[in-house]
Parts: structure tokens; sequence; C-alpha cells
């Protein structure tokens, strides 16, 4: 299995208090969270666009910076990429419409 994610993780973790002239990603961190979750927020679009432009290549493209962009989020807030994981191992099994009507139930 690849590492990817655990070694950016460990990345962005390195770099979230560095100077903010130092990476993009200290940069991002020194602007705030409101920042950071507009860049997940225009990721997330610029991934539906290019999906619904059908090219492969985009779509690669635009998911891997929204996942970039995603973990970087995860970090501000404190969730650490495994419970996100660990949330995705507890729904696997169970059906989609089950799964949201439980969070609904849950005042969610």
């Amino acid at each position: 299995m690849r590492d990817t994610l655990p070694r950016l993780e460990q990345t962005i973790a390195q770099r979230s208090g560095a100077a903010p002239d130092s990476s993009y990603v200290a940069s991002l961190f020194a602007k705030g969270r409101g920042k950071i979750a507009q860049k997940v927020g225009e990721e997330a679009t610029e991934t539906i666009i290019a999906a619904l432009s059908g090219d492969a290549h985009d779509v690669t493209a635009e998911a891997a910076d929204l996942i970039f962009h995603l973990l970087i989020l995860l970090k501000d807030v404190g969730v650490p990429f495994d419970d996100v994981l660990a949330e995705l191992d507890r729904r696997e099994g169970v059906s989609g419409l089950v799964e949201k009507a439980s969070r609904n139930q849950d005042g969610e």
C-alpha cells in the first residue's frame, strides 16, 4: 500500500508552523481557517467542473489538489487523517441510506 497520504500529512504538519513566506502550506495556515476552507471549496468546484468535462487527466489533477487542501484543513481543525479512515471503516458494509438516516437522527 502506498504511503503517499501519511507522508503528505507529515509534510503539512512540518510546514504548518513555518514562516508564511517559506511555503505555500505555511502561507495558508497564516491566513487562517476561513482561507483554507475557501481553498477546499474552490478545489471541490474545480474537481466537479473537470468531472463534467469528462477529461480524466483534469479530474486526476483537480482531485489531487482537493485532497491536498483537505489534508491542510484537517490539520488546522486537529483531525488526523486516520480518524477519517476510521470513520470510513466504521461505515463499511452499512447502506448509505441507513448511515445517512442515523446521522439525521443524531441531529446532523
